[in-house]
């Protein structure tokens, strides 16, 4: 069983910083991501990680503003989220799943708790 801890979120004005970290137990598969979702819309792949080479992904929207990386040796993952818009505004979740090939929350079967960011113009 994986466990995922999410912290760092918090408040930001517009054109802040934050980085937010996921803390996993012993055992991590492949692939670990960060997820967002606002109420009312579906959850959206934000950037994913293959952990064994560090190969990474990052979605259009915030190309050039998030980078994703991770510390193996710490089952730590991060999201370092710069040059942040009032649109960034969501509930962030950690997630872990085998497959690193896409952006479905399917493909993911281990979820933090989920940490709020909210930024502000």
């Amino acid at each position: 069983q994986v466990q995922l801890v999410e912290s760092g979120g918090g408040s930001v004005q517009a054109g802040g910083s934050l980085r937010l970290s996921c803390a996993g137990s012993t055992y991590w598969r492949n692939c670990m991501a960060w997820f967002r979702q606002v109420p009312g819309k579906e959850r959206e792949g934000v950037a994913r990680i293959y952990t064994a080479t560090g190969t990474t992904r990052t979605a259009a929207a915030v190309k050039g503003r998030f980078t994703i990386s991770r510390d193996n040796a710490k089952n730590t993952v991060y999201l370092q989220m710069n040059s942040l818009k009032p649109e960034d505004t969501a509930m962030y979740y950690c997630a872990s799943g085998g497959w690193c090939g896409s952006w479905s929350p399917t493909d993911f079967g281990y979820w933090g708790q989920g940490t709020q960011v909210t930024v502000s113009s």
